[in-house]
């Protein structure tokens, strides 16, 4: 067991901590930079999608978790992140100018997404941001002179200062695990600032955060600019890892795979946006293999337990029928949300602190370490 015997304040807000943050984070990083040059392209692929998936985790952790204020309408953030960068392309615009412009238009559009969502709370707080989601998809589908609508845009090779960054090449690779480094730093680094430890106290209780003289309704449009900034970010290299983009491409559920990530992750936390981008970018393909295993399994069971090929065959038809219906995603990841919000609020980094905790201390651990206490006055009626 690791005790920390502090001897300055400025041991507080220190990024890491002690020692063992170093070696842990470095060995991390260096696997990472191996990973290319290790595994598969498909393995290699799915790896730059979980960090894009992380780098919008974290954008949402600050106005979720950080801030408290909720949101399913980040997948129209990313949708004009990723048009910014696909028109700024085709009008001949180097990247080193859209790509930082991605994110200043997105966290603009997000700022004015704050103001009036500032005298809402709550489920009408994710109404009005699935209502801008779904005004964003409908201005992509209609405005076709910039968005060429339905039709979708292509989007080219991404140039870096003359050096072509194909979407399953090394170097994209590398450029997406730097914009989430950075991102990652920077939140740390917003944390440990008078504006970061604002949002926290807004989070906490926005009566006492008023009492202690804190702007809330300002704080409250700048943590929506900074998520959405970073999410536009996030958004220019999802374009060009998709080479693609269409309106179909940025719905509700889309916001929903993002809530999802930092659901089970743990929303209070960046290693559980982490996790949760992992979670959430590995269930595809583990989707598709129940689609199409599963059902030939059930049908050769039914089989060895005695029934007829006949039948067998039916019930494999039964099953894959059930596999392949239109809803099905959707309906899992509701299940995975119940199930996370019921008995793992804390989410898989809350439940790797557990265990984690459970070994330092054992055998004097408590189960009722973690157990969730109110820490709000009955005075207090508005949260």
């Amino acid at each position: 067991m690791r005790f920390i015997f502090k001897t300055d304040y400025d041991q507080d807000i220190r990024i890491f901590k002690h020692s063992g943050y170093w070696w842990s984070y470095s060995i991390l990083l260096l696997l990472l930079a191996a990973a290319p040059f290790l595994v598969s392209n498909y393995l290699q692929s799915q790896i730059v999608f979980v960090f894009i998936y992380a780098t919008v985790g974290v954008a949402l952790l600050i106005l979720v978790g950080f801030t408290g204020q909720a949101s399913l309408g980040h997948a129209a953030f990313l949708a004009i992140g990723a048009y910014t960068a696909g028109f700024c392309q085709q009008n001949g615009i180097p990247f080193f100018i859209y790509f930082p412009l991605a994110g200043v238009l997105t966290g603009i559009v997000g700022a004015l997404v704050g103001f009036p969502a500032l005298r809402l709370q709550g489920i009408y707080l994710i109404i009005a941001t699935i209502s801008f989601g779904a005004i964003v998809e409908e201005i992509l589908a209609r405005w076709e002179s910039v968005t060429h609508g339905n039709e979708g845009m292509r989007v080219r090779t991404l140039d870096l200062f003359g050096m072509p960054l194909p979407r399953d090449s090394t170097g994209f690779y590398f450029l997406c695990l730097g914009l989430l480094i950075a991102v990652i730093l920077a939140t740390l680094n917003l944390l440990r600032s008078p504006t970061g430890r604002a949002f926290v106290a807004i989070r906490d209780s926005e009566t006492a955060a008023k009492s202690m003289g804190i702007d809330v309704a300002a704080y409250k449009v700048r943590s929506f600019g900074i998520s959405a900034a970073i999410t536009g970010l996030a958004g220019c290299l999802y374009a060009h890892k998709m080479s693609f983009i269409s309106p179909e491409m940025f719905t509700l559920l889309l916001s929903i795979e993002f809530i999802i990530v930092i659901i089970i992750g743990g929303v209070f936390s960046i290693h559980g946006a982490i996790l949760g981008a992992i979670f959430i970018v590995m269930i595809d393909p583990f989707l598709t293999i129940l689609k199409d295993d599963v059902p030939a399994l059930i049908g050769s069971l039914v089989n060895t337990f005695g029934a007829d090929a006949p039948t067998a065959a039916h019930v494999r038809d039964k099953a894959a029928s059930i596999a392949s219906m239109p809803g099905l995603k959707g309906a899992i990841y509701g299940l995975i949300i119940v199930g996370f919000v019921l008995f793992e609020p804390t989410g898989l980094y809350g439940r790797w602190l557990k265990i984690k905790l459970y070994f330092q201390t054992f055998p004097i651990y408590k189960a009722a370490t973690f157990k969730r206490q109110k820490t709000y006055v009955k005075s207090e009626r508005n949260r």
